[in-house]
């Protein structure tokens, strides 16, 4: 029994060795190989075999882009502000084997390098401009970080400038100036506000004018246009009767010519007919030349009416 456990611990040993050679590296992945304590070579994604005691995974590389939020450092601005400012490093690894012999600690590395080329940068600006240009900083740490990195297989994509602290008493100060341009930009839309207003009420009483104009410019029209249209049809009414009296008359001579009456009495009827027609209306009446005459007979028929009775 002896040997054959012995044989049968050999074998789960030797396989156990044999499957221990067997790799299979995942996606965004690198294993850095070393045998006998050299560098081999770099796996890349896919299935490897490995020399049993002699190649050994020196590293596991992650190959996607990481996230580095480093503590906040304290830098001096160029008029001698003392400020903590905290910054984020996007970064990818785009060659394992420099990664892993570049240097010790790559991540240590980054983040002194980091602090470091914060504080050469906001040495040559001042309160207001740190405040006022994150993106000029962002992109000014991300060129250095990138160039001082290559030799170390690392690519730095971004630079984020997550937060800036000043001081307490600047900080104050800040909130004071704010909130006092605040309440000018306050006042001065309140001001606008009311003028707007104002404005506005001033074109609502021109046109309120204007149109009270239109309409005393119209009614006025119509009360002339109104009288125009009266004394036309009064004209046109006083016309027509004077035409109905004249037509009267005529008719009432013509019947008389057609009965025989003489002379005399058409001269007479024409007078009466005249007398109708001014009627106390006319300020002129054209009388004819024989009035005379036409009197003269008059007075004789009131005789003769005298004399009968």
């Amino acid at each position: 029994m002896g040997p054959i456990i012995l044989v049968a611990v050999l074998v789960v040993v030797l396989l156990a060795v044999l499957v221990s050679c067997f790799k299979i590296v995942p996606q965004a992945q690198a294993y850095v190989i070393e045998r006998l304590g050299a560098y081999q070579g770099t796996w890349s994604v896919g299935f490897h075999v490995k020399v049993p005691f002699l190649d050994k995974v020196a590293r596991r590389v992650n190959l996607k882009e990481q996230v580095a939020d480093f503590p906040p450092q304290p830098v001096i601005t160029k008029d001698n502000v003392t400020m903590r400012i905290d910054t984020v490093v996007f970064y990818q690894i785009t060659d394992p084997k420099l990664f892993t012999y570049g240097v010790e600690n790559p991540m240590m590395a980054i983040e002194n390098l980091t602090a470091t080329t914060l504080r050469n940068i906001i040495g040559d600006l001042e309160l207001d401009q740190t405040l006022t240009s994150r993106e000029t900083i962002n992109t000014k740490m991300r060129a250095a970080l990138d160039i001082a990195t290559d030799p170390w297989g690392i690519k730095v994509n971004r630079v984020e400038l997550k937060n800036i602290i000043p001081p307490a008493e600047i900080q104050n100060a800040m909130e004071k100036q704010m909130k006092a341009e605040r309440e000018r930009r306050e006042a001065v839309t309140r001001a606008e506000g009311e003028k707007k207003a104002k404005i506005l009420e001033a074109e609502g009483a021109k046109e309120s004018a204007i149109l009270r104009a239109e309409a005393d410019k119209q009614s006025a029209i119509l009360r002339a246009e109104a009288e125009k249209e009266k004394m036309i049809r009064e004209a046109e009414g006083e016309a027509e009767a004077i035409l109905k009296v004249q037509q009267a008359n005529a008719d009432g001579i013509r019947m008389l010519k057609e009965a025989g009456a003489d002379e005399a009495v058409l001269k007479i009827k024409s007078l009466e007919a005249f007398e109708k027609v001014a009627d106390g209306q006319a300020n002129t009446i054209l009388l004819p030349s024989d009035l005379q005459g036409i009197a003269s007979l008059a007075a004789t028929w009131k005789e003769a009416g005298k004399a009968a009775k």
